[in-house]
């Protein structure tokens, strides 16, 4: 299992979104995510979140809240535990990523964009301010088969 970090940037009532259209052989590959990546060495989830946002997007967090750790399961790519974040103070001027095309976005556009299945479960507890959480998620190809939140199951299609 990879260990990595997710971020939701927001200004406002926009969020900062990564359209993945640059990297060949990416299982993000045309979606909409936040940003984030691989924990590197002995980086802690906070370490990796900053040098990740710094990286792909230029800027300096300020303020950010770790809201729950999810964990991906597939039959096509090595499982992860995501630690899921959100910033709402950040410094530095948006710098084109090499990952994608970095876009704000309204939280209401949010849902007409193509994304994971799983990822509006988590985007709609982010928006709810739910307490933190933990959530799996476990995919066949690109579909969601499995989501349990806090020990609950909330979608079965296991058959």
């Amino acid at each position: 299992m990879i260990h990595t970090t997710l971020c939701y940037i927001t200004r406002g009532d926009q969020v900062l979104m990564l359209h993945r259209v640059k990297k060949q052989n990416d299982i993000n590959k045309e979606k909409w995510i936040g940003i984030g990546g691989k924990l590197e060495g002995e980086e802690s989830p906070d370490e990796g979140l900053l040098r990740e946002a710094r990286e792909e997007t230029g800027l300096e967090l300020k303020r950010w809240r770790c809201r729950g750790i999810v964990t991906f399961l597939s039959d096509r790519y090595e499982g992860e535990y995501m630690y899921l974040f959100t910033a709402d103070d950040f410094e530095g001027t948006l710098k084109e990523c090499d990952e994608g095309v970095l876009q704000w976005v309204s939280r209401e556009r949010l849902d007409a964009l193509p994304k994971w299945e799983g990822d509006r479960i988590f985007l709609d507890l982010l928006w709810r301010d739910a307490p933190f959480f933990l959530l799996k998620l476990r995919y066949v190809g690109e579909t969601l088969v499995e989501a349990v939140l806090d020990g609950r199951t909330i979608v079965d299609r296991r058959g």
